[in-house]
C-alpha cells in the first residue's frame, strides 16, 4: 500500500509538472503578445497630457495634484483594473501636514561656559518641528553621538551606554569611514548614513532634537542644498505613529567646530574618534535652547492603486483540491508584483510672471506614462494570472517619498505577499537605451533572472555611477524595501542606440543642469519614446517571471532589509 501510494504520488507530481509546463508555455505566449502591444506613442500621449499646464505642476493637496490622481484613476478604470484604494475606489487618501518654519520667530542658541552662540537660520542652521505643532521650546543638554548609527550587522552602536531621552544629539552626516564593502558598504552609502535615518533613530531613542553636522564631501551636496530644501514647507504623514523630534536640524561645519572647541575638543579629533571602533558617546558641557515657530497646513493627497487579481495559487495546482496538493501551494498566499511611479511634482509659483509651473514632464511624467501603458498592456492581454499584478501611482515623492511610505505601511495585499516592487522614475525619452541601471536588484535572489532578461532585451546592466550618494535611498522603491519588500528602480545608463557614452553623458548633464526641478522640465515634441517603451516591456517580463516563480523573491542573506522581510512574513 505504501509503495502504491508513493507511485500514485509520483504520478500526480509528474502530471502536475506537465500541467505547469503547459501553463507556463501558454502564459509565455500571452505575455509576449502583451509586451508587443506596448506603443511608444501611447506613452508619448500620456506624458504630454500629464505634464500639461492644466495639472498645475501636480502639487500634493492642491487642485492640480488632485486632478492628476483622478485622471490616473479613470485610466485604471478604463483598463479594467480592480480598485485597490479606500472603500472600493482607486484612491488611497493620505492625511498630510505641511510645516513651514517662520525664521523671524525662530531662535536657536548654544549655551555653556562661554557666551551663548546665537545661530542664524539659513546661514548657521535649518530646523523643522516634526511634532506638527505651531510652537515648540527646547532647553536640553547636547550629546555627541558620532555617526548616530545602531547597526547590529556591523557590530556598531553609537548609542551604547548612553541615555539620550530628553536630550539633543549631535552627529555627523554619512557612514563611518570604510573601504570594506562588507562594512557599512565601503564607498557606497548605507541607510545608516542618510539624514532621514539619523533623525528617525534619535527620535526612537527618546531624544527631543538632533543636530546633523553638514560636510560637503560626506553629504555629496553643498550647504545651499540643505538650506534650500529646508526653507520651504516640509511635509509629514499626519497619522504616522513613529516618535518625532521637536527639532530636526542641520548645522554648518563651522558651528560644530565652535561647539567642540567650547567643550575642550577639536573638530578633527571628534571626527577621527567617531570613525573608530570603541567610540563612546560624549555628553558635552553645552545646552541647546530653541524656540521653533511654524506655519501648519493640513491637507490630503492620494495614492492611486489598481490591480489585476491573481488566482493566488501555483499553476501546477490547477484543477486539484488542496488536500491532494499541499506539497506545492497555499491557495491563500499571493506572490504579487508591484509597479510604482510617482505622479506628483513641485506645483507652481503664484504671482510669478512668465512660465511659473513646474510641469515635471520628465520628472515624473515619464514614469506615469510608462506605468499607464504597462497597466493597459497587462490588462488587455486577457491573461489568467497565478498571482496579482498591482499598479500604484504614488504622491508626495518630492516631499520625501511619503506617498510610497504610506503605501508600504498600507499595501493592498500583505507586504509579505508582494514578491517584488519595480519602480520607474524620470526616464528622459531621448532614444533607445542600450544600458540599464537596476541598483538594488543585486541585493535580491532575483538578480540572476534580471541579468538574463536584460541580456535578452539587449540591455547591458551598469552599476550605480555614484554609490557614495546613496541613490538607492532616494526613490520610491526604498519605501517598499523598508517594510521588507524586495524593490528597485529601472534607470537608464548613458549609452543609446546610434550614439556613444559621451553623447549620453552630455544629455544627462544638460538635463540635470538646465531642466531638473526647473520650470523648463516641459514636454518636448522631439522626444523619442522607443526606449521607454522597451523598458516597459522589460519590466513586464520581469513581473511575469516573478508571479510564475516556484518561490518568492527574497533579500540576500545579511542584507539590511532581510530582517524587515522576515518580520513581515512572521505576521
Amino acid at each position: 500500500m505504501r509503495r502504491n501510494g508513493l507511485l500514485c504520488g509520483m504520478l500526480l507530481v509528474g502530471v502536475a509538472a506537465q500541467a505547469q509546463v503547459g501553463a507556463k508555455a501558454d502564459q509565455s505566449a500571452g505575455i509576449r503578445k502583451a509586451e508587443a502591444s506596448v506603443r511608444p506613442e501611447n506613452i508619448r500621449a500620456q506624458v504630454k497630457l500629464i505634464s500639461d499646464d492644466l495639472f498645475e505642476g501636480r502639487y500634493p493637496g492642491l487642485r492640480g495634484g488632485e486632478l492628476a490622481a483622478k485622471y490616473i484613476a479613470t485610466q485604471f478604470a478604463l483598463y479594467g483594473l480592480k480598485p485597490a484604494g479606500d472603500n472600493g475606489t482607486y484612491l488611497q487618501q493620505i492625511n498630510f501636514v505641511g510645516m513651514k518654519v517662520k525664521p523671524a520667530e525662530t531662535t536657536v542658541s548654544v549655551t555653556g561656559k562661554d557666551p551663548a552662540m546665537k545661530l542664524k537660520f539659513g546661514d548657521d542652521f535649518v530646523v523643522s518641528n516634526q511634532t506638527l505643532t505651531a510652537e515648540t521650546d527646547i532647553d536640553a543638554p547636547v550629546v555627541f553621538l558620532g555617526y548616530g548609527a545602531t547597526a547590529p550587522e556591523f557590530n556598531w552602536d553609537d548609542y551604547a551606554g548612553v541615555d539620550v531621552k530628553g536630550k539633543v544629539i549631535l552627529c555627523i552626516v554619512g557612514d563611518p569611514p570604510s573601504n570594506d564593502p562588507k562594512f557599512f558598504g565601503g564607498d557606497a552609502l548605507t541607510y545608516y548614513g542618510r539624514w532621514t535615518y539619523k533623525f528617525e533613530q534619535a527620535a526612537r531613542k527618546g531624544a527631543v532634537g538632533a543636530l546633523i553636522i553638514h560636510r560637503t564631501d560626506l553629504a555629496s551636496y553643498g550647504w545651499d542644498v540643505v538650506k534650500n530644501s529646508n526653507s520651504g514647507e516640509k511635509t509629514y504623514l499626519r497619522d504616522d505613529a513613529n516618535p518625532r523630534l521637536q527639532a530636526a536640524s542641520w548645522i554648518q561645519l563651522d558651528v560644530a567646530k565652535r561647539m567642540f572647541e567650547a567643550s575642550g575638543m577639536t573638530l578633527d579629533g571628534a571626527f577621527d574618534a567617531a570613525g573608530k571602533r570603541g567610540f563612546k558617546a560624549v555628553e558635552l558641557p553645552l545646552r541647546l535652547k530653541a524656540h521653533v515657530s511654524s506655519e501648519v497646513r493640513k491637507f490630503q493627497s492620494a495614492n492611486v492603486v489598481g490591480m489585476l487579481s491573481g488566482e493566488n495559487y501555483n499553476p501546477m495546482c490547477v484543477g486539484k483540491e488542496k488536500p491532494h496538493c499541499e506539497f506545492c501551494c497555499n491557495p491563500k498566499e499571493d506572490q504579487a508584483v508591484l509597479y510604482t511611479a510617482h505622479y506628483d511634482h513641485l506645483g507652481f509659483v503664484a504671482g510669478m510672471a512668465g512660465d511659473n509651473i513646474y510641469n515635471g514632464a520628465a520628472d515624473n511624467g515619464t514614469g506615469v506614462g510608462m506605468l499607464l501603458e504597462m497597466a493597459r498592456a497587462w490588462s488587455s492581454a486577457g491573461l489568467t494570472l497565478p498571482h496579482s499584478v498591482i499598479f500604484s501611482a504614488v504622491t508626495a515623492e518630492e516631499q520625501g517619498l511619503l506617498g510610497s511610505e504610506y503605501l508600504g505601511q498600507h499595501p493592498p495585499v500583505p507586504a509579505a505577499q508582494i514578491a517584488l516592487d519595480i519602480n520607474y522614475d524620470m526616464l528622459v525619452p531621448i532614444g533607445v537605451q542600450k544600458e540599464v541601471n537596476v541598483n538594488g536588484a543585486q541585493r535580491t535572489t532575483f538578480y540572476p533572472e534580471v541579468e538574463a532578461t536584460a541580456k535578452r532585451f539587449g540591455l547591458a546592466i551598469v552599476p550605480d555611477p555614484t554609490p557614495s550618494h546613496g541613490s538607492y535611498y532616494r526613490s520610491d522603491h526604498f519605501s517598499l524595501s523598508r517594510v521588507g519588500i524586495p524593490a528597485f528602480s529601472v534607470d537608464a545608463g548613458t549609452l543609446y542606440e546610434g550614439h556613444d557614452h559621451a553623447w549620453g553623458a552630455a544629455q544627462e548633464k544638460d538635463f540635470n543642469d538646465n531642466r531638473y526641478h526647473n520650470f523648463s522640465d516641459n514636454f518636448d515634441e522631439t522626444w523619442d519614446f522607443r526606449g521607454d517603451a522597451n523598458l516597459v516591456r522589460f519590466g513586464m517580463d520581469l513581473g511575469w517571471q516573478v508571479i510564475h516563480a516556484s518561490k518568492t523573491v527574497e533579500w540576500n542573506k545579511g542584507d539590511e532589509f532581510e530582517a524587515a522581510r522576515k518580520a513581515s512574513e512572521a505576521k
